[in-house]
């Protein structure tokens, strides 16, 4: 997160994550203001052997997602928040215009988001592939009904 004003925004996220079994960690730094910050942790996860997928959130400015993008070996997902269409013009503009090589992926709704970084983790998680095929089994049967 940019700043802890996007912690509910974090929070949608995170519980859907966790109602597939996959952890989260939340982190707040700005790029703009501790930069040193992010790169450490992103530097940390880096040296990690585990699947990793970023979320970033930020919002006004978005450098954070690029930020991470540049410095990162793992996938990243942009999910900027907005309270209103005006701050969603802004927030998504810097988001979807990323320098060349920082390809952060864009998804605005922060279900949407969690179910992104679900599906690519599941390329290589089995037992994630077979639970994300019975959500969308679900889902279509509930489409259905």
């Amino acid at each position: 997160m940019g700043s802890k004003s996007d912690q509910p925004h974090a929070d949608k996220i995170a519980e859907i994550l966790a109602k597939f079994g996959v952890k989260s960690e939340l982190y707040v730094a700005s790029a703009h203001k501790v930069p040193e910050l992010c790169l450490d942790i992103v530097n940390d996860f880096n040296k990690s052997d585990e699947p990793i997928v970023y979320i970033t959130m930020a919002g006004r400015s978005n450098a954070l997602s690029g930020f991470v993008a540049a410095n990162s070996v793992h996938p990243v997902v942009a999910c900027p928040p907005f309270s209103d269409k005006a701050d969603y013009l802004i927030n998504i503009h810097s988001t979807l215009n990323m320098p060349s090589d920082t390809p952060s992926m864009t998804v605005v709704d922060p279900q949407n988001a969690a179910m992104a970084v679900l599906r690519i983790l599941a390329l290589t998680d089995k037992k994630l592939k077979k639970v994300m095929a019975e959500h969308i089994r679900n889902v279509k049967e509930k489409f259905n009904q």
